[in-house]
């Protein structure tokens, strides 16, 4: 036995053990938080029935399945998205299930999504104009809803008509037409007709604003804050990141100075990035826009343009973040370029700058390309330094529009990443808003692939080009 042990710790099995487990259980942590994102991600889009439950006290209960558990008290129990906050002051309920008489899916149960207060789910009742009844009657009604919906959402005038519902208990709700979204009956859906829903859904997020404190609605202006502030990013931080890094490896002499700034350099990666965020707001808001401000705004004073956070000072914040991961992966892939390629440039009489632009430069951009992946990744990422130089709970105009100039650098916007935890921890109903941060996570966690899916079809494409590179 004793022999077998010394074998075996001899042989080095156990470190190759050892590794393959600690890889085993990162990939499961990873696989595990992107299937839990996934499935609320994806699962919040989904049209899901809606059940009337009969309790054994006579109330009943109108709402959405969100779960099921045992208690502490060991008796298992249903969470229900009731909805109807205006009436009951919460979006959620836990029920026991022994107190359950009786569950039904009526066909004639509707979700009214409205602008203020979330989502009503109960019965039509009436729907009136001006004291006069239009449809009396669940069926009535619901017939004729979707032309007059129409007509509300295109018309610019407020819309008169009044819809009557009423909840599992018999409470009444008056809503203006006005205020409705759209009216579902779930139950009444067929599967493709839930798939044409579920769609709609995914494309409503995607491209309308928030509304109800960032809890319903869209998130655009937040996608649009993000790739547009990671662009602006990386168009400042590579020609910096690339012409340090150039120096340092071909023009500069090795010796202290440049191992201490090499040094330097990679310790400023490792800074906290709120450390950055109050840098960016001491320079760049105050320093540099306040500066801007007293040159060509000072009719605007004391009102701030540039001197105030903004998208352009959140970039540049972002950009000296990241710009030592730009230097370090240009320095590797220069490192990689082989020597016999500059000093066969050199003799053919290629000038040293000619040698660096047309040889030396589109050989290593696979390493160039990587380093700026590596920097989107994370720009796209950090929160805690936008929160100090432009970032918002809500901004009021996007940083492009239609108005001249067209491209506000000066506007504050809307992030991803700032977006989830203002949702999620800063809310006055986190239970509701719960749902609203496993969408948006997903959308970052897209939008983060997508970036790097294209740099990386990129970064293939000029290996090809330059097969040759030992990058």
């Amino acid at each position: 036995m004793k022999q077998w042990v010394k074998h075996f710790m001899a042989s080095g099995e156990l470190f190759i053990w050892g590794c393959g487990a600690g890889l085993s259980i990162s990939l499961l942590m990873i696989g595990g938080l992107l299937v839990l994102i996934l499935l609320n991600g994806f699962g919040y889009f989904w049209p899901a029935d809606l059940v009337e439950l009969t309790l054994k006290d006579g109330k009943h209960v109108i709402g959405q399945l969100a779960g099921e558990e045992v208690s502490p008290k060991g008796v298992p129990r249903i969470r229900v998205k009731i909805g109807n906050r205006d009436l009951y002051g919460l979006d959620y309920r836990w029920i026991n299930t022994d107190q359950i008489v009786e569950r039904a899916t009526p066909a004639d149960l509707v979700m009214v999504e409205r602008r203020e207060w979330g989502n009503f789910y109960g019965r039509l009742r009436t729907l009136g104009k001006e004291d006069q009844s239009v449809a009396e009657g669940s069926e009535a009604v619901w017939q004729s809803l979707p032309a007059l919906l129409r007509q509300a959402e295109s018309s610019e005038a407020e819309s008169t008509y009044m819809l009557l519902v009423v909840d599992a208990n018999g409470r009444e709700k008056s809503v203006a037409l006005s205020q409705v979204m759209r009216v579902l009956r779930p139950n009444d859906l067929s599967k493709l007709e839930k798939v044409w829903v579920y769609a709609g859904n995914v494309w409503m997020v995607l491209t309308t604003e928030p509304r109800e404190a960032n809890t319903e609605g869209g998130i655009f202006p937040a996608i649009f804050g993000t790739v547009l502030m990671v662009m602006i990013m990386s168009f400042v931080v590579t020609p910096f990141g690339v012409i340090g890094a150039l120096y340092l490896r071909e023009y500069a002499r090795q010796g202290v100075i440049v191992r201490t700034v090499r040094i330097a350099v990679n310790n400023l990666a490792g800074v906290p990035s709120i450390v950055f965020g109050v840098f960016g707001l001491g320079f760049f808001v105050y320093g540099v826009g306040g500066t801007i401000d007293a040159l060509w705004f000072s009719d605007r004073l004391p009102t701030p343009t540039f001197g105030t956070g903004g998208i352009l000072w959140a970039s540049l914040t972002l950009a000296l973040l990241t710009v030592p991961v730009v230097i370090v992966a240009t320095e590797e892939g220069l490192a990689a370029v082989p020597r016999e390629y500059r000093e066969g440039s050199i003799g053919l009489g290629a000038t040293k700058w000619e040698t660096m632009w047309k040889v030396v430069l589109p050989t290593a951009l696979p390493g160039i390309l990587t380093g700026l992946i590596l920097a989107m990744a994370r720009a796209a990422g950090e929160v805690a330094p936008l929160m100090l130089t432009g970032v918002v709970k809500l901004a009021p105009a996007m940083p492009i529009d239609w108005t001249w100039p067209f491209i506000h650098l000066d506007r504050k916007f809307m992030h991803l990443g700032f977006h989830i935890y203002d949702v999620g921890f800063q809310s006055p109903n986190v239970e509701a808003a719960k749902p609203m941060v496993y969408v948006t996570t997903l959308v970052l966690i897209l939008v983060v692939v997508t970036l790097n899916l294209t740099g990386i079809l990129l970064r293939n494409r000029m290996r090809r080009k330059y097969a040759g590179s030992a990058v």
